[in-house]
């Protein structure tokens, strides 16, 4: 998910600045609503079908997993007999926009394949920085695993799935070692990864870096893939098929480095953009949906 491209519109043509990109070039690059007609119809359809997903489900609202106020959470318990896996939904945005009352239109399909659901919300830039978005996520995992008996989910089945600026945040949660969140890295069995940034270098040096105020270091220190560790739980890695280059550059780098360190299940949604290819989710017969429920034990294919 993304917002606009307020510096491509105003940026003229210039010296390189990444990869032979000048600002301009970087700008639109990293602005995937560049590829659609209208992110503005994309974001009422987000809250259309996230308000019927809370009025037509049951749902724990609003529920406090930190103490910043923006720590809340929307849990969805598991429709069917027995105690089902959770999917953790991690909102795009670019770090700066969206929030729960916008994102909780996967919760249907998802449902209706026997997962529970919880969708988080976190703090923005530019008043928060990404070192406590990153803990925030991990904050919210945390949270839901110490109340797993009470919610009514399986915590040996907890699933993490983001979206854009979400699938990069949710990258971060599965690094072990020091970092702003408890590390709950060996507590996550599988991730889902859409449309993700895992190098922030170019994004430090575009647009998006107005609101998130990296620095050279920051930006390292916030880039999964130059931290992954030697072994990882299973991942589904996607990406739509009309993205800009840059985020096929990103997607692919990020599969390459993963295959030597987990069971990657890699797709590429031809059919879908940047903001449609989480409405897959839970989807049988798509793509998307049926690996993302084989990841999750609850049918789909495998390859």
């Amino acid at each position: 998910m993304s917002v606009g491209p307020r510096s491509a519109r105003r940026a003229t043509t210039g010296a390189p600045v990444y990869r032979g990109m000048d600002r301009a070039t970087l700008d639109l690059q990293y602005s995937p609503s560049s590829r659609v007609p209208s992110l503005d119809a994309y974001l009422r359809e987000y809250a259309r079908l996230s308000e019927a997903a809370r009025r037509d489900r049951p749902v724990r609202a609003s529920l406090a997993y930190g103490p910043h106020p923006a720590e809340l959470l929307d849990y969805f318990p598991g429709a069917g007999p027995g105690c089902p896996p959770l999917l953790v939904f991690v909102h795009g945005g670019n770090w700066q926009a969206l929030g729960r009352s916008e994102s909780a239109f996967a919760v249907p399909p998802l449902l209706e394949a026997g997962a529970a659901v919880a969708v988080i919300e976190y703090g923005l830039a530019p008043g928060v920085g990404l070192d406590a978005m990153a803990g925030m996520v991990r904050r919210s995992v945390a949270w839901l695993l110490g109340h797993a008996d009470g919610l009514g989910f399986d915590p040996r089945r907890l699933h993490l799935c983001g979206t854009s600026a979400g699938a990069h945040l949710a990258a971060m949660a599965l690094l072990p070692g020091p970092s702003d969140g408890p590390d709950v890295s060996a507590r996550i069995a599988g991730a889902v990864l859409l449309s993700g940034m895992y190098d922030l270098e170019p994004v430090r040096l575009s647009y998006v870096n107005e609101a998130l105020r990296l620095d050279e270091a920051g930006a390292r220190r916030n880039s999964p893939l130059h931290r992954l560790p030697a072994r990882l739980p299973p991942l589904v890695v996607a990406r739509g098929g009309n993205e800009t280059e840059e985020y096929v550059r990103q997607h692919d780098r990020m599969v390459r480095a993963l295959r030597f360190r987990a069971a990657v299940r890699e797709v590429v949604a031809e059919r879908r953009d940047h903001f449609d290819l989480p409405y897959d989710l839970g989807v049988r017969g798509t793509g998307l949906g049926d690996a993302v429920l084989a990841h999750m034990g609850l049918g789909g294919t495998t390859a």
